[in-house]
């Protein structure tokens, strides 16, 4: 089990993940000069501060956690990270969110201060950094957190 990474550690997270901020969002993809989604930006800042990918997700459509019905994001967030049993976020952490309480979850962003996030959100056209308002609150389905610097698997 990895020992939970303290504030201090975060900040090569959110460091990478503010690089990303105007990135145009693109449906898989994962680079800063082409684009990304938010597993994208998840799995850029993850190869830049921890080397390759923990694992390659197969190709996906948009629609993808309504027609398999399986928690895909979650189960991949809990191979690679440890997750925050309380649900307290910290800055530097995963954040996972559901849509609907019936559907899979199939977003998430990385947190960079108490109320704010940073995301590849489709409807906004690119990664942004934002506030983590009620309406986002309220859909988070897990909070996890990145392995310590070196201890990536």
């Amino acid at each position: 089990m990895m020992a939970a990474r303290s504030s201090t550690d975060a900040s090569p997270i959110i460091a990478e993940a503010r690089r990303w901020i105007g990135t145009p969002y693109r449906h898989q993809g994962s680079a800063r000069d082409i684009g990304c989604d938010c597993l994208g930006l998840v799995r850029g800042v993850w190869r830049k501060v921890y080397g390759a990918d923990p694992e390659l997700p197969p190709p996906y459509s948009s629609d993808w956690a309504e027609t398999t019905g399986e928690e895909t994001l979650l189960n991949a967030a809990s191979r690679h990270m440890k997750k925050r049993r309380n649900g307290r976020w910290q800055p530097g952490d995963l954040l996972i969110f559901r849509w609907r309480a019936h559907l899979p979850a199939k977003h998430c962003g990385i947190v960079t201060e108490p109320d704010r996030m940073i995301h590849a959100y489709q409807a906004a056209g690119f990664v942004a950094e934002g506030s983590l308002d009620p309406a986002w609150k309220r859909r988070i389905a897990g909070v996890f957190v990145f392995p310590p610097i070196g201890e990536a698997e």
